[in-house]
């Protein structure tokens, strides 16, 4: 038996010292093409073969040129409203509508939501007469604050103040609201004070919350702003669209589409960038 166990140890010391095979190492090809072209590749795919169909079924006569102009027809009433400078007199207006009316409504809610959120008997207090304000329609009260304020700058931004407010306001309260009571605990023994625990808890667990009130805020102040200038307008992309409305030029009717939905999603994006610099510290969180 000493002998098998003898045998079988040098064996096993022969098999250690012959030198392990190496295993070729095949470098992996590694793509110096940028993540986000990738992604805006993919996403493009669908709208490039939509707006190929689009084209050449108008080309070939199946679509009518009054009823839905082709992409070229409308690019050429895009590039003549950028040269005559109409473009961006209007949109700027626009955008500035929009920002202001943003401002106003969204630092009220930003505001009424942290109050709310740090103290239970405010919420009590605001939090139904603001969730019944919340179900009122655009469209509804409109007609009011134009009785109230006329077809000026006031109406508009108001209007659009009334959309942004509310998604700012619901997300900040249940952001403060969602953040975990064990978290509290441990800045207890810690022996954090009460500025202390705002800063360095509860505005970070509840910073997912706010910004996802944000970006609803920013889209609900592009879609206000449709609604204010639709309403009556002298300057804007919606009197621009009402013009042509007005005047049956189709083409520029979707050139005011098309810019609402781009300068929307530009800004969308923005938000999703600043998404990824503040959240960054989170592992659950892949942007």
């Amino acid at each position: 038996m000493p002998e098998r166990v003898e045998v079988l140890r040098e064996r096993s010391e022969t098999v250690r010292s012959v030198p392990a095979a190496k295993t070729p190492v095949r470098r992996s090809r590694i793509s110096r093409r940028p993540a986000w072209l990738s992604d805006f590749a993919v996403g493009a795919a669908l709208p490039l073969l939509v707006l190929i169909v689009w084209e050449t079924a108008g080309a070939l006569g199946y679509l009518s040129s009054d009823f839905l102009p082709t992409p070229l027809v409308i690019a050429e009433a895009l590039r003549e409203l950028a040269v005559s400078g109409q473009l961006a007199h209007h949109l700027g207006i626009s955008v500035w509508r929009a920002a202001l009316g943003f401002v106003i409504g969204g630092g009220l809610g930003l505001l009424f939501g942290l109050w709310a959120g740090f103290s239970r008997r405010t919420e009590h207090v605001v939090d139904p007469s603001i969730q019944m304000l919340r179900l009122v329609p655009h469209l509804a009260i409109a007609p009011l604050i134009i009785l109230w304020f006329g077809f000026g700058e006031v109406s508009k931004v108001l209007i659009i103040a009334k959309g942004a407010f509310f998604p700012l306001y619901i997300h900040t309260l249940m952001g403060i609201r969602g953040v975990d009571n064990k978290l509290f605990e441990v800045t207890r023994v810690l022996g954090f004070s009460r500025s202390k625990q705002i800063v360095r808890l509860v505005i970070p667990a509840a910073m997912p919350g706010i910004l996802l009130g944000l970006r609803l805020s920013l889209a609900l102040s592009w879609l206000g702003l449709v609604v204010a200038e639709l309403l009556g307008s002298q300057a804007g992309i919606g009197f621009l669209i009402n013009v042509a409305k007005q005047n049956s030029v189709t083409e520029n009717i979707f050139v005011g589409v098309i810019i609402f939905a781009v300068v929307g999603k530009l800004v969308d994006s923005l938000v999703r960038l600043l998404e990824r610099r503040l959240l960054r510290w989170r592992d659950g969180y892949l942007g």
